[in-house]
């Protein structure tokens, strides 16, 4: 089936959180916690294995038979931080968030957007982009400019989505305008809704700013980027929580990748912007994710 619209919002996140759990339960993520090597057993051992993807530009994907993309270039440096080797492994998202909680890797080292479900399994690293969720449309559409004038268009997501579950924040802004959310449709992958968009199905899609500047600066005849639709967001590297030791190594790692300069160049090159105001710290609850993204 490529895609479904349901017209309750409250149902479509019921199903969503359903789906989650499910998938949770069915991973092993939310039963006993795994013993996880730590920063010490990784020192002892020699070797740090980071579970990466190769299909999500512009974070990791293949260019020319070479991995290529803004985890592409920062895994050199964080070979080059650290004292022990650092072993790269290629999986597909499918999979990679729960092989990393099963103990089978030490960390996820690709694009991961803070939920609150995850936190419940992860810590953080300190965030090394923004991921406040944008809508996007077809070039030339004069009829939606700002948040009002999405009242009662068709929007696309993808099904399951870190996007879906903060959907009522567009919806909460749409009513404080006089509006109202309309039908919402989920797709299997973003290259759907996008189609669908493009031949006019959909009247917009919300994905996070980074996906959305990627996509672009790739169809610049074809789509255009709106306004922010929802509260700050935030793509970091998620560390199991029971590996405290590494979820600090990581957070010196990005403090000497952002003191340098090094993480604002990488962020311009592959994102097109630069995130000066990102929380130094890792995240590590869902009440400070929430106080950082004004989502209290």
């Amino acid at each position: 089936m490529r895609k479904h619209s349901l017209p309750m919002l409250s149902d479509l996140l019921a199903r969503h959180r359903a789906a989650w759990r499910g998938a949770l339960l069915a991973a092993g993520l939310i039963l006993a916690a795994p013993a996880h090597a730590d920063l010490a057993d990784i020192e002892k051992r020699g070797t740090m294995t980071v579970a990466t993807e190769d299909d999500y530009a512009p974070f990791n994907f293949i260019a020319e038979g070479k991995p290529s993309g803004f985890h592409a270039e920062l895994l050199e440096d964080l070979k080059a931080y650290a004292k022990f080797e650092i072993r790269q492994e290629i999986l597909p998202w499918t999979g990679l968030l729960a092989a990393v909680s099963g103990g089978q890797y030490d960390m996820a080292f690709t694009g991961a957007l803070v939920t609150d479900e995850r936190l419940r399994v992860f810590d953080f690293a300190p965030p090394f982009a923004s991921a406040q969720h944008y809508y996007v449309k077809r070039a030339g559409d004069d009829r939606l400019s700002d948040v009002a004038s999405l009242s009662g268009k068709t929007v696309g997501l993808q099904a399951g989505s870190a996007l879906l579950a903060r959907l009522p924040e567009l919806e909460k802004m749409l009513a404080q305008t006089g509006g109202k959310l309309g039908q919402v449709v989920q797709y299997q992958s973003y290259p759907e809704a996008y189609a669908d968009l493009a031949n006019g199905r959909l009247d917009y899609v919300i994905n996070a700013v980074i996906s959305v500047n990627d996509l672009v600066k790739a169809r610049p005849k074809v789509f255009e980027k709106g306004v922010a639709v929802s509260g700050d967001g935030f793509a970091a590297w998620p560390i199991p929580k029971n590996s405290p030791g590494l979820r600090d190594f990581m957070a010196g790692f990005m403090t000497h990748i952002r003191d340098s300069g090094r993480l604002a160049a990488l962020q311009e090159k592959w994102f097109g912007e630069t995130f000066p105001d990102l929380p130094t710290e890792p995240i590590t609850t869902v009440e400070q994710f929430h106080r950082l993204a004004g989502l209290q």
